[in-house]
């Protein structure tokens, strides 16, 4: 975590962009949509620092540290998937220990189903990326 700590004027400012899902004192919550595009953007070639500053963030409040450790947290994230950016702490679902008490018949079903649009979700991105692929290769 980063040493600087924010101040109240800050706090606003912050809080005002479209891509913070929360601020405090010691740290930014960025949102899910934020870190979608960051990574797009960033896998085009498209530095980090320009990325926070063409969404809205100045790199002089936030600091660049922060810049820096988010980039390498989410691209590290990324690997296992889009699913590794959600922030999981203000869901149900969470991203720790699995749960080891009973399920009733609805929530495992509820569960099976949520399984089950994952990986049409999963399916359909690698549809997508196997079309792009083609059509890259026929334009060689």
């Amino acid at each position: 975590m980063s040493k600087k700590q924010f101040t109240e004027k800050e706090i606003e400012l912050l809080s005002n962009n479209r891509y913070v899902q929360s601020v405090s004192s010691k740290g930014v919550t960025y949102t899910d949509e934020f870190k979608r595009i960051f990574i797009t953007e960033n896998e085009k070639g498209k530095l980090p620092r320009r990325i926070f500053e063409e969404n809205g963030f100045d790199i002089e409040v936030i600091g660049i540290v922060r810049v820096q450790r988010s980039t390498s947290r989410w691209c590290n994230a990324n690997k296992s998937g889009v699913l590794g950016l959600r922030d999981t702490r203000t869901r149900k679902e969470n991203s720790g220990r699995p749960t080891t008490k009973n399920l009733s018949l609805e929530e495992k079903n509820a569960r099976l189903e949520a399984q089950i649009q994952l990986f049409r979700a999963e399916n359909e991105l690698l549809k997508k990326l196997d079309m792009m692929e083609r059509r890259l290769e026929r334009n060689e």
